[in-house]
């Protein structure tokens, strides 16, 4: 019984670590570099039929160039709202409206910015493994209790410990990676 117990304790952690990585992925993405990339548009929300929407499900979106995004609406009436969304974001971008579809050109980014931008990733990316920390001391603190309970003996709960800190370690090694990775692109070493 016991066995099933610590199996289902660490699929448990190794899905909500997966999450947990994802939303670090997602955010990391949304930081943008000097190339064009839809991704930093994912937190852009428009004002559309009487609430907010994804830009992504108000208008379709390319990268004809390489820094120039297009975004091309499903309804043309909603084109004002998108280009409002898109300026007022924090993303520094100054959409071009033609009547039918929005042109957005990305700047080159500056060195200065770079370095902001390289703080931001840390920053994410200190956040994502402070919450694998959280997952990992609560799945800690189920091992303590069932060893409290006498559900599992002590050797089981040292197992289970150190388990929990290897599918720990894996992932902060996940998260490290993907901000190295965004390093590279933005600072180029």
């Amino acid at each position: 019984m016991e066995f099933s117990d610590l199996k289902d304790l660490f699929s448990d952690l190794q899905k909500n670590m997966e999450g947990a990585i994802e939303r670090v992925r997602r955010d990391i993405a949304g930081v943008r570099t000097g190339r064009a990339s839809v991704t930093i548009l994912d937190g852009v929300q428009v004002e559309a039929y009487g609430s907010k929407m994804p830009l992504n499900q108000v208008a379709s979106l390319s990268v004809p160039e390489p820094t120039l995004l297009m975004a091309q609406p499903f309804d043309q009436s909603l084109i004002s709202s998108i280009e409002k969304a898109i300026r007022i974001s924090d993303l520094g971008l100054n959409p071009m409206n033609d009547g039918k579809v929005l042109r957005i050109p990305i700047p080159s980014l500056t060195d200065e910015r770079r370095k902001e931008l390289s703080r931001q990733v840390h920053k994410q990316a200190e956040e994502g493994r402070n919450n694998l920390r959280q997952l990992r001391r609560a799945a800690n603190e189920h091992l303590k209790t069932l060893l409290k309970k006498k559900t599992i003996s002590e050797d089981d709960e040292r197992r289970g410990l150190q388990e929990v800190q290897k599918i720990t370690d894996t992932h902060i090694g996940i998260v490290d990676g993907l901000q190295e990775k965004k390093d590279k692109e933005l600072l180029g070493n």
